[in-house]
């Protein structure tokens, strides 16, 4: 389909946007509790929620959740395992039973991916095991298990090892695999070069910002720090990536409720414009022709 020139620039006639559903972690309303996450998600039109099962009730109960769901007309695409540090008790001790409970809940709320972080490294015996369990346990669900990249933490200058077997994905055998680019931000890495050598197996993007502060996880929104989130969404959008933008970021100074869906619909704003910008590179020749140069 040839776009139409309106006189004043190119307009393409059908934009056609990737497959990618843009949505929102339940921690990006944080101190607010997931039932907000559910509401802001329906008024601000996101594609649906990734829970991140915390100490929140809301977040750890099945029935709960599927009611909010169903209330909001917001599907859950994915769940967030409780493996943080403040969620140790959530869901039992056992780091193998959170993820069996995760990968059931997923699958009982139709949610297709599971979100998991490598373990400390004081979990021995469970890091030990780690990559062998996870495609065990891949080879029974059709959820995807995608481990995240998480950042080193220095002190007096030094690299403190605090993940077994450590915190780059690119660095073992992970069939799926979580970007997340605040924690690219913290750990200097290059989040476009690391989308690229992931390959197929990106299938899971926590989209933030961050400048790269030492040991601190800031989760910007989108485009207020110095990754580029543009450039790997626009690279997504040209790759043909199907799976899930998560928007998760920090909203916690935001004066009141207001201000907090003002920064999650700048974030989706962002998101949805460079996830276009892919298809939308045309040009006006000067015989006023509409021609499209392809992805940048």
């Amino acid at each position: 389909m040839t776009p139409q020139h309106d006189g004043a620039g190119a307009v393409p006639a059908g934009l056609r946007l990737p497959d990618a559903s843009v949505t929102l972690s339940t921690a990006s309303v944080y101190p607010e509790k997931a039932p907000s996450a559910f509401e802001i998600a329906a008024t601000l039109g996101y594609d649906g929620v990734e829970v991140m099962v915390a100490t929140d009730a809301a977040s750890q109960d099945l029935n709960v959740l599927r009611r909010l769901s169903e209330y909001h007309q917001v599907p859950i695409k994915s769940i967030h395992a409780p493996c943080l540090l403040l969620t140790q008790r959530v869901w039992g001790r056992d780091p193998w039973g959170k993820l069996v409970r995760s990968k059931e809940v997923a699958e009982a709320l139709g949610a297709e991916v599971v979100v998991v972080h490598p373990p400390f490294r004081w979990q021995r015996e469970y890091a030990r095991e780690f990559v062998e369990g996870l495609a065990r346990m891949q080879s029974e669900t059709d959820v995807l298990f995608a481990v995240e990249n998480m950042f080193p933490v220095r002190a007096r200058g030094a690299e403190v090892g605090m993940y077994s077997p450590g915190w780059n994905p690119l660095d073992q055998d992970y069939p799926y695999v979580t970007l997340d680019l605040s924690h690219t931000a913290v750990s200097g890495s290059d989040a476009l070069e690391m989308a690229g050598q992931l390959g197929e197996r990106l299938r899971h993007i926590h989209l933030a910002d961050g400048v790269g502060v030492t040991n601190k996880d800031e989760h910007l929104v989108p485009g207020r720090g110095g990754q580029p989130c543009a450039e790997v969404l626009e690279k997504l959008a040209a790759d043909g990536f199907s799976g899930h933008i998560v928007l998760e970021v920090n909203t916690r100074r935001a004066a009141n409720r207001a201000e907090r869906m003002e920064d999650l619909a700048e974030a989706l704003a962002f998101a949805r414009l460079h996830l276009a910008a892919a298809d939308r590179t045309w040009e006006v020749t000067p015989a006023g022709e509409v021609s499209r140069r392809g992805p940048r």
